[in-house]
């Protein structure tokens, strides 16, 4: 800024030779520079007030604009933020077909001690015990006194706990907010379940993964934020489950039975409504795995799935099915049935004397392993291979939970004409329960395959077609005589028509060595109604022996079969099925 002088010479020259004051000058050249410091200095001020005026506005701006943002958003709980990586504790709910609560979320606290911060490290050891009874103090008095900075107490401590904890008045005890797994029907479900356990964890939060069961074969997809807090809906109906378990656990105790499992599958859609293994487990206190003995006997293991078993006679009527669809037999061809049969060495018998010759429909009522084994003949080692690999009998299920992997199927290492006869009466191959329904399901069908699922479905999936409709029915006319004519004549249920095969196998030894002589696998594969079955029932007993009379009785015409038709008068109506007293829709028996 060039600034005028107050008195410049030539004015000041030209005024003395005027005759004029100079110092008029000196005052009209300092009221005009005072002037114009005054206008630059309003011109300065103006500026900062319009800045300030326009910042203002903006601040207001913004703070109107996310006011209108959070007024029209859905509240939410906010979450707690620690430094470094983030734990991601949410895990989506998991409910029944009906959205009943199977698994859900519950907020809960840890408690950690900082030793250095802490007053009386003895006194709260000794009270800490009194609270949590499965402590040691003298390790807690350790790791007080001790030179440690950080030392976890509890992951997890219920709302008394905390409280009493609390009331110790020790700054060194500290509580830590995380949100842990609850299975609110405690063990109902237990093997489907699974359980969880904390993963990555902190102070402020840890994340909860899956151990066993659907909880760890869906982990991935039950703590994926974009599910958005949606549940995982199951197949599952919780009534029936409760029921199942309840008439299982009666009838194991009856029955004297080492274990016990039930799988109750919809024949159309595929959908496991049910399955349960005894013994079973509280998710909510998962035990630890065994380190010795035979994993069967721990009650964490799922019968149902990684039980595999020679199933007995239920492996009948697939013989018969397969020869019926062949064309080599149909329900009335008589086959010769007398006894033994020999092969090589070998002898195959009956359980009693039936004559010479039965027709294909009574050696299933009657259960005839000969004539079973002759019609096993006829259709060969390659076909009959072929037809239970198209059963499933070959892999394992497909069975959402982590366990269903370990149920392959034991097969003869030399599938020769002797593993076809003895396989076609159910020895020599051993698969699960839930192998043994998904099979029955492609009878009660109509002829198509169905893959079990534990999520619910939308309507029927079938897959390939493996017998025609006409062979399908002519197979349930045969399990259906079985159960009003013979080895399954307990399995009636007024109003339901039964229809099903009774199995029972020798159980083989652990360790090899041939099979006990009193010890068995007694299995009742039903389906129910049997003029149009909506369902498949598979119950299976380990070790059972029936004792009112002079002598036990294990087959499982007198174990399972009683536990399988409680079980169905007991969840028919749950599943909306009326009783029906007369029949309206009659079984028709067919021929090829």
């Amino acid at each position: 800024m060039i600034r005028t002088p107050l008195r410049p010479l030539a004015r000041i020259l030209d005024a003395r030779k005027k005759g004029e004051n100079p110092d008029a000058i000196e005052r009209e050249n300092l009221r005009i520079r005072h002037e114009q410091m005054r206008d630059s200095a309003r011109t300065r001020a103006e500026g900062r007030l319009l800045v300030l005026g326009v910042m203002f506005f903006c601040a207001f701006s913004v703070v109107g604009a996310r006011m209108g943002m959070l007024s029209a958003s859905e509240p939410s709980e906010p979450r707690a933020q620690t430094q470094g990586a983030s734990i991601v504790a949410a895990r989506s709910d998991i409910v029944d077909r009906k959205g009943r609560i199977l698994a859900t979320n519950m907020e809960t606290h840890s408690l950690y001690a900082h030793p250095q911060q802490m007053i009386e490290p003895e006194r709260t050891a000794k009270v800490l015990v009194q609270i949590f009874p499965e402590l040691d103090e003298e390790r807690l008095i350790k790791d007080f006194s001790g030179n440690r900075k950080f030392v976890w107490v509890r992951k997890k401590i219920s709302p008394e706990q905390k409280q009493a904890v609390h009331d110790i008045g020790e700054p060194g005890l500290l509580f830590g907010p995380r949100e842990m797994r609850l299975y609110p029907n405690g063990a109902l479900a237990a093997h489907v379940l699974g359980g969880t356990r904390f993963g990555q964890e902190g102070v402020h939060s840890a994340e909860v993964v899956g151990t066993a069961g659907l909880e760890r074969f869906l982990d991935d997809d039950l703590r994926d934020p974009a599910r958005e807090g949606r549940p995982v809906q199951l197949s599952l109906d919780l009534t029936v489950q409760a029921a199942v378990e309840r008439v299982l656990a009666g009838g194991m105790m009856l029955m004297n039975a080492k274990g016990a499992t039930a799988v109750l599958m919809d024949v159309h859609t595929g959908e496991v409504v049910s399955i349960a293994s005894l013994p079973d487990f509280d998710p909510n206190d998962r035990p630890a795995p065994p380190v010795e003995g035979s994993p069967s006997d721990s009650p964490l293991f799922n019968r149902a799935v990684q039980g595999v078993y020679e199933l007995g006679s239920t492996f009948k009527i697939f013989t018969t099915a397969q020869a019926m669809e062949l064309g080599l037999v149909n329900a009335e061809t008589m086959i010769d049935t007398k006894g033994p049969l020999r092969w090589g060495k070998h002898k195959i018998r009956d359980f009693h004397d039936y004559g010479k010759e039965l027709s294909v429909t009574k050696i299933i009522v009657k259960s005839s392993n000969i004539g079973t084994a002759r019609i096993a003949q006829m259709i060969g080692v390659d076909r009959q291979k072929d037809f239970l690999g198209k059963l499933g009998f070959f892999e394992p299920t497909k069975l959402e939970i982590t366990e269903a992997k370990g149920g392959k199927p034991l097969l003869p290492p030399n599938w020769s004409e002797l593993s076809t006869m003895t396989i076609s009466y159910g020895h020599g191959l051993s698969a699960s329960p839930l192998h043994l329904a998904q099979a029955y399901a492609t009878i009660a069908n109509g002829g198509y395959q169905v893959t079990p699922t534990l999520l619910k479905q939308p309507g029927p999936r079938y897959g390939e077609r493996i017998m025609r409709a006409d062979t399908a029915a002519a197979a349930r006319s045969m399990l259906r005589k079985v159960v009003t004519e013979g080895t399954a004549s307990f399995g009636e249920v007024p109003g339901y028509y039964v229809g099903g095969k009774t199995g029972t196998a020798d159980k083989p030894k652990e360790r090899g060595g041939g099979y006990y002589k009193d010890k068995v696998i007694a299995t009742f594969a039903s389906m129910f109604p049997a003029y149009d079955p909506k369902y498949v029932l598979v119950v299976t007993l380990d070790e059972p022996s029936e004792n009112s009379g002079d002598k036990p009785r294990r087959t499982a015409g007198w174990t399972a079969v009683p536990v399988a038709a409680e079980m169905i008068g007991r969840i028919a109506p749950l599943l909306g099925l009326r009783p029906e007293y007369e029949q309206n829709s009659p079984v028709v028996m067919t021929s090829n």
